[in-house]
């Protein structure tokens, strides 16, 4: 579970890692705007497929990726069903069970898998970002494009502090199933809401003892931010080139002039 949060792997050495942060963070939002925007599906798999073929690449374990997807693969899944079954008009075919009939129609189908691919494409890329950069970097990278201070030191806050209520739950849910407390479904409620509650708690202390440790260093109520270096021409030449080729294939293919 903390390999699925943690960046240790963004962490790593390979050619992406060295990017600037700032080229990095612009290309996933243009490319991010060009999957929302598209009015096909072929641009978001495109950007879904590249970002797939990356994450392969930079040898990260297809499990990590896979537990991530999932959520995005039930959105796109409920939907597809949902578009598919309450939209359109041209029918494709009938499910008839316990007395109801359901009707899916072909607009439908194909305004959910535009739907879907924008969900897989804008996801991927935010997972590829967060492979190949840390998160210091990309919330010292947030002060260059003028992002106001107060929520990077709570995003930065916040990312700190997962990690510790993740290994709270860990410890607490083992606790609990070797006493079996997920032994049958009253139990697993009651242990579920436990959990809750504990995590609750735990996270309340945590607070007052982060913010005691901060004023006993001397927080004035900013948190220090390194500034960034000027930019490489390598990062100008990455930043020139992916814009020409994102444009191109947002033009052929996220547009239908193909």
């Amino acid at each position: 579970m903390f390999e699925l949060f943690s960046d240790i792997f963004a962490c790593r050495d390979n050619a992406l890692r060295w990017i600037d942060p700032r080229v990095k963070i612009l290309l996933a939002i243009l490319f991010i705007l060009g999957v929302l925007l598209s009015s096909t599906i072929y641009f978001p798999l495109l950007i879904f497929g590249f970002a797939s073929i990356t994450t392969t690449a930079l040898q990260i374990p297809l499990s990590i990726t896979l537990c991530r997807l999932i959520l995005p693969l039930v959105t796109v899944g409920v939907i597809l069903i949902l578009k598919m079954f309450m939209l359109g008009s041209s029918e494709i075919f009938t499910i008839s069970f316990a007395g109801i009939r359901l009707i899916g129609y072909m607009e439908g189908l194909e305004e959910g898998m535009v739907i879907g691919s924008r969900v897989l494409g804008a996801v991927s890329v935010m997972m590829l970002l967060s492979f190949v950069s840390p998160a210091h970097e990309i919330f010292r990278a947030l002060t260059w494009f003028r992002v106001p201070r107060d929520l990077i030191e709570i995003a930065a806050l916040m990312y700190r502090y997962t990690f510790i209520l993740v290994e709270q739950i860990s410890d607490v849910a083992l606790a609990q199933r070797v006493r079996l407390g997920y032994a049958g479904m009253k139990r697993t409620l009651s242990s579920a809401g436990m959990l809750v509650g504990t995590v609750i708690v735990r996270s309340m202390d945590q607070s007052l003892k982060t913010h005691e440790s901060m004023v006993s260093r001397c927080y004035d109520g900013h948190i220090p931010l390194g500034p960034m270096p000027r930019m490489k021409f390598s990062d100008w030449l990455m930043l020139s080139v992916s814009l020409l080729l994102a444009g191109v294939g947002y033009i052929l293919l996220g547009r239908g002039w193909l």
